[in-house]
């Protein structure tokens, strides 16, 4: 098969080629109204998950989110850095030490909510009502923290 029919061929019909497009649109959708809080749409989202979850470790936060402990690493610092998360030390022992929203990470999701509504309104006018249903019910169906192999 020629290198030119299989570039067809991916260009076409890969998926994940396609997901990573509207992703990034989406993301700067998300981006440019979070802004004007320090905040962009990755941490925005990490943080969520964390107020969500409760208290985590890193390890559950990183299985929860698809992300290796390096790129959790790496997000995790500015959250931390800014103070809108914050490492407890266990109440178990051990060198377990859950990440927690802090108080600045609550005024944060409180002060960013409407910037957030309006990403959200944007994001669902794109892909209109069977868009974002789909979306919905892909991403309410992934099996939690695993990788398809």
């Amino acid at each position: 098969m020629a290198v030119a029919s299989i570039v067809g061929e991916i260009a076409q019909n890969c998926l994940m080629t396609r997901t990573r497009r509207i992703s990034r649109f989406i993301t700067n959708i998300y981006d440019h109204e979070l802004r004007p809080h320090g905040v962009n749409a990755p941490q925005f989202s990490l943080l969520v998950l964390i107020a969500k979850l409760g208290g985590a470790t890193r390890a559950e936060i990183g299985r929860a989110n698809y992300q290796d402990r390096s790129t959790l690493t790496r997000n995790l610092a500015l959250l931390l850095a800014e103070g809108w998360v914050e490492a407890k030390v266990s109440e178990i022992g051990g060198r377990s030490r859950p990440i927690v929203l802090s108080q600045a990470g609550r005024g944060l999701l409180a002060s960013a909510a409407p910037a957030w509504r309006s990403a959200q309104a944007k994001a669902q006018a794109l892909l209109g009502a069977e868009g974002v249903s789909a979306v919905l019910d892909v991403a309410d169906s992934l099996p939690l923290g695993e990788v398809v192999e």
